[in-house]
């Protein structure tokens, strides 16, 4: 029998993702002047740190990947930018770039990249780190709660949209 090519999937609950902010916060070397929430997976977690945390000054960046005819072209595509801050909200402040998981890496190091250009000083910081997919080596988020090789799904992605997730008894295992 071939092994399985799908990864396991992770169902995280609302209590879950409360502890794992628990977690996230204790961690923080620094007081941030900002924070750039990456659209969608980071909104939540993000407003989540932001209340915790008093950050006041929120924004979001929106970041696509191309589709290009071949999984190693996708890889080497060029983010391009549907939504980010301008470079003054960014100048001269710490900043705390939130997504909800890391896989490739690639979605919050080019945020991380975009930030610094603009004369920010960026850290990054996700809820779940999956270093089995990461295209970045030994680079890791500078804040991450957990790490795991799952496919995590969060409980705002649960039963909604057109990609709908039914949860079965034996799911939840």
């Amino acid at each position: 029998m071939q092994p399985s090519t799908t990864p396991r999937r992770q169902f995280i609950s609302w209590d879950e993702i409360d502890r794992l902010i628990d977690k996230l916060v204790p961690q923080f070397k620094h007081d941030f002047d900002a924070m750039v929430m990456i659209t969608r997976g980071g909104i939540i977690p993000g407003g989540l740190l932001a209340e915790a945390m008093g950050i006041t000054h929120v924004l979001t960046a929106a970041v696509d990947f191309p589709f290009e005819a071949s999984r190693d072209q996708k890889l080497m595509a060029w983010p391009e930018f549907i939504q980010f801050p301008a470079e003054d909200k960014l100048r001269a402040r710490v900043t705390l770039i939130v997504d909800d998981v890391w896989g490739s890496g690639r979605t919050i190091t080019a945020v991380k990249n975009r930030v610094s250009a603009a004369g920010g000083f960026p850290q990054t910081c996700v809820l779940h780190f999956n270093p089995y997919r990461s295209l970045f080596g030994s680079l890791r988020p500078d804040y991450y709660a957990d790490v795991t090789s799952s496919h995590v799904i969060y409980p705002w992605e649960v039963d909604r949209g057109s990609d709908r997730v039914l949860l079965g008894e034996t799911d939840r295992q």
